[in-house]
């Protein structure tokens, strides 16, 4: 774990594997942080991989700021770590808000995207009714903590047979959710709600990209990642079945193994 100030932040991340390995920046979700992703850095940096988890700003241990949180602002942090850590280039790979991220990186940064992995995520703009629901949330998570939310989400956010069939790994995402800083939360939420359409820069995106899905995903259903598979020029699929939104927690097998076949392409 290593501290770093970043815009008027201090974040936090692990770097692990060899130094020499080719750089991953692994950018977790909403509302969770760095350690969703403990069953990809262990499998990647036992493949040579160099792994970067940061956790965002306002997200597990690093510090937030008040108000609104645009994604601009989580990749101008993930611009400022690379710099820190010596990197010119990364596969970044993101699940959910990190896939937006990810391709807000391919947007601001597009000399630091080596590939691209994006899972269970979305490349359009919010609608206006989302938009509203969004603010609305977010006033709701500092009004009534990450309580009330995560006993709601938890059952979207893996499938629901996977909430009472994997309890421990139940127990690790709702353990983070309850633990994120409400204020954190709710300035991501007001950020994103402001998110521009990303689907121009993935159309003539120049780097792989794999795209992964749960098949019983809710929030970005199969249907959704097939049209962004179907968007980028290089992009190959996988659809990891029954798993819901985190296919990475709820099926770490498929989605390593599908991990390791692509890495070695880029």
């Amino acid at each position: 774990m290593n501290p770093l100030d970043a815009n008027g932040a201090t974040l936090f991340f692990d770097e692990l594997g060899p130094r020499d390995g080719l750089p991953v920046l692994m950018v977790h979700g909403h509302p969770f942080n760095r350690t969703l992703w403990h069953p990809q850095t262990a499998a990647l940096t036992a493949a040579g991989y160099r792994v970067i988890a940061p956790d965002l700003r306002g997200y597990g241990e690093s510090e937030g700021t008040p108000g609104k949180t645009l994604l601009a602002d989580f990749a101008d942090d993930l611009a400022v770590l690379l710099d820190r850590l010596g990197i010119g280039r990364a596969v970044v790979c993101g699940v959910s808000m990190g896939g937006q991220i990810a391709m807000e990186m391919l947007l601001r940064h597009p000399a630091r995207v080596r590939a691209l992995v994006l899972s269970d995520t979305s490349p359009v703009p919010e609608t206006e009714d989302g938009k509203k629901f969004r603010r609305e949330l977010a006033d709701r998570l500092i009004a009534e903590g990450m309580g009330p939310y995560a006993e709601e989400v938890i059952g979207k956010m893996l499938a629901p047979y996977n909430v009472t069939g994997m309890p421990a790994a139940a127990a690790h995402v709702d353990d983070m959710m309850r633990g994120t800083d409400p204020q954190g939360a709710a300035a991501a939420l007001r950020g994103r709600a402001e998110r521009p359409d990303y689907r121009p820069a993935l159309a003539a995106c120049e780097v792989p990209c794999l795209v992964l899905v749960g098949a019983d995903d809710e929030y970005t259903p199969v249907a959704e990642a097939e049209r962004l598979y179907e968007l980028i020029p290089d992009a190959r699929l996988a659809v990891i079945e029954n798993a819901g939104h985190l296919p990475g927690v709820e099926q770490p097998e498929a989605f390593n193994r599908a991990l390791l076949e692509f890495l070695p392409t880029v």
